[in-house]
């Protein structure tokens, strides 16, 4: 079982950055993806960006070049660098530790066995 803790939601306008950071309860490394999720009103749940333990990253199309994640495997955390917000980025962000992803047409999901953190709101006003 791994228990997910998230933070640094907030309310920006449109062109701000802020940073989510998920503290895992779990030594995850090797283990899981770590990543974040989003889910707006009326949409389906997406991925966002996901780390594997190497280290290497997946973004979804529409957040490439203003989105980073990064991990500090020493503290069990991840961090999500977002800059240049949108409106569109407007949504519940859900930390995930999803043992694959799987790719789809439209992005990437939690495969296997994962994991939720209870989610924190981002707002983008323009």
């Amino acid at each position: 079982q791994v228990q997910l803790m998230e933070s640094g939601g907030g309310s920006v306008q449109s062109g701000g950055s802020l940073r989510l950071s998920c503290a895992a309860s779990a030594y995850t490394r090797g283990k899981f993806y770590m990543g974040y999720f989003r889910q707006a009103p009326g949409k389906m749940r997406e991925g966002v960006a996901a780390i594997d333990s190497d280290g290497s990253p997946t973004y979804a199309a529409s957040v490439k070049g203003r989105f980073s994640i990064s991990q500090d495997n020493a503290k069990n955390m991840i961090y999500l660098q977002m800059d240049n917000l949108r409106p569109e980025d407007t949504a519940m962000y859900y930390c995930a530790a999803t043992q694959r992803l799987l790719h789809t047409s439209e992005g990437f999901v939690p495969d296997g066995t994962h994991y939720w953190g209870q989610g924190t709101q981002v707002t983008v006003s323009s």
